[in-house]
């Protein structure tokens, strides 16, 4: 490999866990973390799996960081930050709607272009997205996480068909509900709301995340697997048992009618479901 693997978000969750992964196997990684904070905890876990593990504070949405990441001339990057905001459409206050784009999206693909542009000059890369089932899919309190994600495939199946003639490949990873605390916060932001909640359409203290979730070491696996180069796919659902679930729920949408004024399935389940359920309990 010409040069090193890039890896945004890699302070906690799958990215964490996949540059540690890699640079076990001997890989050139580069664990991009969004404050100086996570730099410490990061280098201290490498330490402890006894790997060379590269550390560097990369926040997405800070020009000056992204710049810098431009010049470590990465043969792979994977955009693996994200934050996720949870909550009705209609109350979610206004700073949180952008910062979920900001971190998710606008910061991710203005790195990216000076990735790429580097790439194409050389005639070689790989550039991979952490998206996820939220970019095909659509559930209730998560229209701004799943909004933002739709945004990821979309600039993700750009890029594919523009970096092709270059040399330059790309591929998605859209993880299902898996069990790493990520989705069960999205459902705590609301505590962070500066609004009325007297104003709000949901008491969110009632609610949680509406799935079944599942361990996560197939998203660790996989994400190694199309980072290599080893996994020739360009979307890559997990788990893959939810394939013809997601697959059908995606084409539902052309028969759907307008709603009938009941509640749906899934926000009952919202206020049914305890927090971290596994999935098979």
């Amino acid at each position: 490999m010409a040069g090193p693997i890039l890896i945004t978000g890699a302070g906690s969750g799958f990215g964490k866990e996949v540059a540690l992964r890699l640079a076990a196997a001997g890989h050139e990684v580069i664990a991009g973390v969004e404050i100086i904070a996570q730099v410490t905890a990061v280098r201290a876990a490498a330490r402890e799996r006894g790997v060379e593990l590269r550390v560097e504070k990369v926040d997405v949405t800070d020009p000056g960081d992204r710049e810098r990441a431009w010049t470590w001339n990465a043969e792979v990057l994977l955009n693996n930050a994200g934050v996720s905001e949870g909550g009705a459409s209609a109350d979610i206050p206004e700073e949180r709607l952008r910062r979920q784009f900001e971190v998710n999206v606008f910061g991710p693909i203005l790195l990216t272009q000076g990735v790429a542009r580097a790439m194409a000059a050389r005639r070689s890369g790989r550039i991979v997205f952490m998206s996820s089932v939220a970019g095909l899919t659509v559930d209730p309190f998560t229209g701004a996480y799943a909004a933002s994600k739709h945004a990821v495939e979309a600039f993700a199946d750009a890029l594919d068909q523009e970096l092709a003639e270059f040399g330059v490949t790309v591929a998605t990873i859209n993880p299902g509900p898996f069990l790493t605390g990520f989705n069960d916060t999205m459902f705590e932001t609301w505590k962070e709301w500066r609004d009325d909640p007297a104003g709000r359409l949901y008491d969110y203290a009632r609610l949680a995340f509406p799935h079944e979730q599942y361990d996560p070491e197939p998203v660790f696996e996989r994400t190694v697997r199309v980072l290599l180069g080893e996994e020739r796919r360009y979307r890559n659902l997990l788990p893959a048992e939810t394939e013809p679930q997601t697959r059908e729920q995606v084409d539902a949408l052309w028969e759907r009618q307008v709603n009938d004024g009941r509640r749906p399935d899934l926000v009952q389940k919202a206020y049914d479901i305890s927090p971290a359920t596994p999935a098979g309990s």
